[in-house]
């Protein structure tokens, strides 16, 4: 068996994660500060802590997964270091999986953090954490996936441009969609909670949890919808982007 993909991806995930966390530290705790800030508002509001304690764990995951794998790329790029990479025998499956795995690496404290919360304080029973890791290793793939995207067909666009478009993107996935609120709220348009994969996970943890009713259909076409959103956000990935650019 050849391990030297694998081997190769988790060079560039270390080189991606352990200087930036050497150099800088409190980049663990601003992801989970970010991640955290709307519990504020939930508590003072009256609302439900369950619910901004999932929506806080999908924050952790998707929005560095996202704004990272564009801005990583576009970084990259723009620094010349990914014509090294290319120079050498690495995979471009090897490349994109290790820019992908470096900040999930950043985001795992803060991740661990807001289940074990979440366990102690009820939001999660402990049956349902393989449930709620899975489901969220699916989030970062499917939003890191759609970093990739943006930065392939944006390729020509400045890293200042990129990172805007990152942040906007990744606050938009987040704070839009019934990733921190209920999606109750949205009425006869809750299906729209299900087209989002932050939303959509939200949605599944909460079921696991016990905390939103739904029936056996509904949770598997969340299901399908969800490794769909997957599966074809990798596909485009491949098939579109460019591992030597003329």
């Amino acid at each position: 068996m050849n391990l030297k993909p694998l081997k190769d991806a988790l060079i560039i995930a270390e080189l991606k994660s352990i200087p930036d966390l050497k150099r800088n530290p409190s980049m663990v705790l601003l992801v989970g500060v970010i991640s955290s800030f709307p519990l504020f508002y939930v508590l003072v509001f009256g609302g439900n802590i369950s619910y901004g304690l999932v929506g806080a764990m999908v924050a952790t995951i998707s929005f560095i997964g996202l704004v990272a794998a564009i801005q990583d790329i576009s970084f990259d790029r723009y620094v010349k270091i990914r014509e090294m990479i290319v120079a050498m025998p690495v995979n471009p499956v090897s490349y994109s999986v290790g820019l992908a795995l470096g900040p999930l690496l950043i985001s795992a404290p803060g991740l661990v953090f807001f289940i074990g919360l979440s366990v102690a304080l009820g939001a999660l029973p402990i049956l349902s954490i393989g449930w709620a890791v899975a489901m969220l290793i699916l989030c970062w793939a499917a939003c890191s996936s759609i970093g990739f995207i943006v930065s392939t067909y944006f390729r020509n666009a400045s890293v200042y441009t990129l990172g805007n478009i990152g942040n906007i993107l990744g606050l938009g996935l987040v704070f839009i969609p019934p990733v921190y609120y209920p999606e109750e709220v949205l009425g006869r348009m809750r299906w729209l909670s299900m087209v989002f994969p932050t939303s959509n996970v939200a949605g599944l943890i909460r079921y696991y949890a016990g905390t939103l009713p739904l029936t056996m259909e509904m949770v598997l076409i969340r299901w399908l919808i969800l490794v769909a959103t997957v599966a074809v956000s990798i596909i485009i990935v491949s098939f579109k982007a460019k591992w030597r650019e003329t």
